[in-house]
């Protein structure tokens, strides 16, 4: 932010925005509060004052992370926070690969490294800074208590603001994968059978469409499975 008082023109944002402005190198102090995000805000003559914005850690976090890894994925942390903060919160939660200070357009390059190496990219992200990478990943789940921004750019919302939710989405979207490919393999396999007995005359009409209805109520059978829940 940039803005005049009094006649004085004043700064305030983060140290290379006011290093920028001030034509000289600005730094932060490395020993105060180093897991918080420090915001300077300085006048021609210098920093006059230094703020440290904090982010509590989701209660389920930790968890998700674990889970996530527990199943294969890699885990990745993107931000645009200073690099201690991100680093603290990537320890804490056991993430090895993480950023900080990321642009939009850090997130979008690095995002499009992971792809171009053929992985299969997904995102989650709450805010306007997310907007162009969740639309640039291969699958995307806004924050529902996200911004606007982020909701519209996301594939899917999610609902409240449990973490263990993105972990369910996953587990029901691998059963719903298998469910169909269960259900492709017994239609293809029922009408290789069916079709060339009923062409040769051995099947009769009724006999046909008894079939038919059974198989269909098989494969929606099939697909109420998912339905289940756990108690």
């Amino acid at each position: 932010m940039a803005g005049v008082v009094d006649g004085r023109e004043w700064r305030l944002g983060s140290a290379p925005f006011i290093a920028a402005w001030l034509g000289r190198e600005v730094d932060e102090d490395p020993e105060w509060l180093p897991d918080c995000t420090q915001v300077l805000l300085a006048d021609a003559d210098g920093v006059q004052a230094r703020f440290a914005i904090g982010d509590a850690c989701r209660d389920d976090a930790a968890a998700l992370v674990a889970e996530l890894s527990r199943r294969g994925l890699a885990v990745h942390l993107l931000s645009g926070d200073g690099e201690g903060p991100v680093a603290g919160l990537a320890a804490k939660l056991g993430i090895k690969q993480w950023r900080s200070r990321a642009t939009p357009e850090d997130k979008l390059a690095y995002v499009a490294a992971l792809q171009a190496k053929g992985r299969r990219v997904l995102m989650v992200g709450d805010g306007v800074n997310d907007a162009p990478v969740l639309a640039r990943a291969d699958v995307s789940i806004a924050m529902g208590g996200g911004t606007d921004v982020a909701r519209a750019s996301g594939d899917m919302v999610l609902m409240g603001d449990r973490l263990g939710l993105i972990a369910d989405s996953l587990l029901v979207s691998r059963r719903a994968l298998a469910v169909i490919r269960q259900n492709l393999i017994w239609a293809a396999g029922y009408n290789v059978v069916a079709l060339p007995l009923a062409m040769l005359g051995h099947v009769t009409p009724w006999l046909a469409s008894l079939g038919m209805a059974l198989s269909s109520l098989l494969v929606v059978g099939n697909a109420l499975r998912l339905v289940k829940r756990n108690p």
